[in-house]
């Protein structure tokens, strides 16, 4: 054997850092055996050497054969890659740890994947087999890691020996971590941190310091690098996005609809317009209606490097600070959006819509429109009340009871839960939380959406072209029989033997009378039994709004979905537009042959990128609704029971929202039996209960805005001395650090992340959601 270039002689065990400086120094391939000549190495040294190369070699660094350890080009031969990127449906790695020392910036591998392997997307973390293939690396997977090893979030916190400790700010880590490697962090700061070591060694890293976890606007960027957001535009795509926005458009190739009064309703702080409406009478009791979209199509090309970044975000994240886009803002608040009084490029959608409602005729274009007016839903709405809303306004609203009609002969699953709004001042301070109000102007928008909705799926199935369909399922016959219980606990029957349909779902709110606590508390229950929303290539149909053919065409500004569809249709019904000037932006704006070879690839990663978005706007508002309550810790809540377990019951603020955990442990000395069934908790002494859906005042305990969690307590105390109830053991004392908060779990079907109460995410069937605040 050759000897290594480095001949520094080390007494004791070598770090990991001496172990990779001799591999890389050396001529030739190196072994345990070679380590320890090298280290001078005896008895149990070599034994300490080979947990040492076993921890090395799972965390990465090296090859794990037993008899040689070798890096290839800086890549071991089994490491661990981090996924950065989707080009055109083939995963991209690097390693997750990176030496520059080892050839200035990590290598990125092309991930091979199998078929029958779960689809890989941004941000995932793989173990790999390499391979060196010409100039450039290939990965293999060998299995998915978990992403929650990957980086951790939290705050800093020193104890009084001195010692920095991670309090975690997500509710599902229950610990905080002992962190070994400050970096530029100090006591309180917000940071990013990273594993290091295993077992009783483990502690953590900083990798990046965030700030003040409790300045205006850090809730959402608590939520952005917790989900693995992607926030920054890589500069080709903000390159491509401002040659894209100076395409001209050429008006002899588009349809002229600059002299309709077409009409944009939005929330009165909406950053962006995708989408306007017209539609005047037939003169035979029906009306011609016209839907304008962006066309985004025209400026994001397949294969860009901006379809590229739109893609891998799949959509945009709406939080009640920021907007998180999917294109670049040049596009997404300006050249693509349907401002007032502007020519912009959109895709009409011309609908013949007859007296009873029903579309009876479509037909889609490529035009160019001027937006007559853009208002906000409250001042359409006043209008229409007032009775003084122009002509072009009350006609919308003529052929929306038309739509309505057919509607309610359909039936769709109705289900109007309050969704809270958050109110922040011009500083981004909480100023109060609200519940939207759900106004007719918001099912005006929402009855054209889903018309538009409609012709697009049909009308490219008429044309046997790829749809990407916009999917809900019926209820599982398991979620049936849980609803069935939970029906039965109010004096309800649900009948499982006959078709499940959602009008039935529809009769059973209705039957439970006027009492908004109770409806709601039905309407939750019968949420909880919805499957999840998704986008796939294969239809199923939409069971919520009783539709065989749904599609979402009507948002491709902030969905990728609906980009897809435009790009269908462009093909469909040859809609190309000549040939953009500048080699740079690719000419054709339909569908590529690899979105057509790969669209279950993508649809699955859109979905997945939805519920993330779904998941990290949920974890902000509760983060918001607790830095607002959090000035009102003692204050006694009206509050409504939204879930009972075993270990205490879960209530919200009736008005607000804000889900907190009433301990059991804090209910006094009785026992309480916990009934699954009847959804309650009962004193074995007393019988007094605490069962889903009761209204009982109680004291707010705890606010926590880094984690949303609340607690709250009987106002009385509970009857004195806080004891555990009998069958229960004594909760483990936790390490120097202090606990996090319970969190999410998992209902029995693993499908649905679930919230404190065990609620499922919403459904989001609906047109475009637009209620939200921000589009």
């Amino acid at each position: 054997m050759n000897k290594p270039k480095n001949t520094k002689k080390f007494e004791g065990l070598p770090s990991k850092d001496q172990v990779m400086e001799f591999i890389r120094n050396s001529d030739s391939r190196v072994g345990k055996r070679e380590i320890a000549k090298h280290f001078r190495l005896k008895g149990q040294e070599k034994i300490a050497l080979k947990a040492l190369l076993k921890d090395m070699a799972e965390e990465g660094l090296i090859d794990n054969a037993k008899s040689a350890f070798h890096r290839m080009g800086g890549v071991p031969r089994v490491t661990v890659l981090r996924v950065v990127e989707i080009d055109d449906g083939e995963p991209i790695a690097v390693p997750e740890t990176w030496n520059p020392d080892d050839g200035g910036a990590p290598p990125r591998l092309r991930v091979i994947e199998k078929k029958k392997q779960q689809a890989l997307r941004t941000g995932d973390r793989i173990l790999a087999r390499t391979e060196e293939k010409g100039s450039g690396f290939l990965a293999h997977p060998m299995k998915k890691l978990a992403v929650a090893e990957d980086q951790m979030l939290g705050v800093i916190e020193i104890d009084g020996g001195g010692q920095a400790w991670l309090a975690p700010v997500d509710k599902r880590i229950r610990n905080s971590s002992k962190v070994s490697d400050l970096g530029q962090a100090e006591k309180g700061q917000l940071v990013v941190a990273e594993p290091v070591g295993r077992g009783r060694n483990s502690s953590v890293k900083v990798t990046e310091v965030l700030g003040d976890p409790l300045a205006p606007k850090s809730y959402s960027l608590i939520a952005i690098h917790k989900f693995g957001i992607p926030n920054r535009f890589p500069q080709e795509a903000l390159d491509e996005a401002e040659k894209a926005a100076k395409l001209p458009l050429n008006e002899d190739t588009r349809e002229d609809l600059r002299d309709l009064p077409i009409i944009a309703i939005d929330p009165a702080d909406a950053r962006d317009h995708d989408d306007a409406i017209w539609a005047e009478s037939d003169g035979e009791g029906g009306f011609r209606a016209l839907v304008a979209i962006a066309d985004v199509s025209f400026y994001v090309r397949p294969g860009s490097n901006l379809d590229k970044e739109a893609r891998r975000r799949g959509n945009s994240v709406y939080f009640p600070d920021r907007v998180v886009p999917m294109l670049p803002e040049v596009l997404s608040a300006d050249v693509c959006s349907l401002r007032e009084g502007e020519d912009r490029a959109a895709m009409a959608c011309h609908l013949r819509i007859d007296a009873d409602g029903r579309v009876t005729d479509w037909r889609f274009t490529r035009a160019i429109v001027r937006i007559d007016k853009v208002i906000a839903y409250e001042d359409a709405q006043v209008q229409i009340d007032e009775g003084n809303a122009s002509g072009p306004i009350n006609a919308l609203w003529a052929c929306w009871k038309a739509l309505s009609s057919a509607r309610t002969d359909r039936d769709p699953l109705d289900l109007d839960l309050p969704e809270r709004r958050v109110e922040l001042d011009e500083n981004g301070k909480v100023v109060g939380i609200k519940v939207r109000e759900r106004l007719d102007a918001h099912r005006v928008v929402e009855d054209f959406m889903i018309a538009a909705n409609v012709a697009a799926a049909k009308a490219l199935e008429s044309k046997a072209s790829p749809v990407v369909y916009r999917i809900h399922e019926p209820p599982t016959r398991e979620k049936l029989v849980a609803l069935k219980e939970y029906f039965e606990s109010i004096g309800k029957n649900l009948a499982l033997g006959q078709v499940i349909t959602p009008g039935l779902f529809n009769r059973m709110i209705k039957d439970v009378g006027d009492d908004p606590a109770e409806k709601a508390l039905v309407m939750e229950a019968v949420l909880r039994s919805q499957t999840q929303a998704y986008y796939g290539p294969q239809n199923a149909g939409h069971f919520g709004l009783a539709l065989g053919s749904y599609a979402h065409f009507t948002s491709p500004i902030r969905r990728y979905a609906d980009l897809l569809v435009h790009r269908a249709l462009v093909d469909s019904f040859k809609l190309e537009q000549p040939k953009p000037g500048g080699n740079t932006i690719p000419a054709h704006s339909g569908l590529s042959e690899r979105d057509r070879a790969d669209m279950g690839k993508i649809t699955e990663a859109i979905s997945v990128t939805e519920r993330r978005a779904m998941e990290a706007e949920r974890d902000t508002i509760d983060r918001y609704v607790a830095a607002w309550l959090s000035g009102r810790v003692g204050e006694v809540f009206e509050t409504r029971i939204t879930g009972v377990q075993k270990f205490g019951f879960f209530a919200t603020i009736v008005g607000m929202g804000g889900d907190g955990l009433v301990p059991i442990s804090t209910l006094g000395r009785e026992y309480f039996h916990y009934d699954e069934a009847a959804h309650q908790l009962k004193g074995e002494d007393t019988g007094t209960t605490f069962k889903v859906g009761d209204m009982l005042d109680l004291r707010l305990g705890e606010a926590n805005p880094l984690t949303g969690a609340l607690k709250f307590e009987l106002p009385d105390g509970g009857g004195g001395q806080k004891v555990e109830p009998r069958g229960r053991r004594p909760e483990r004392k936790p390490r120097k650090g202090g606990p996090g908060k319970k969190g999410p779990r998992k209902d029995k079907q693993g499908k649905h992340e679930v919230g404190k109460r065990g609620r499922p995410g919403n459904i989001r069937h609906q047109g475009r959601g637009k209620g939200r605040g921000k589009k």
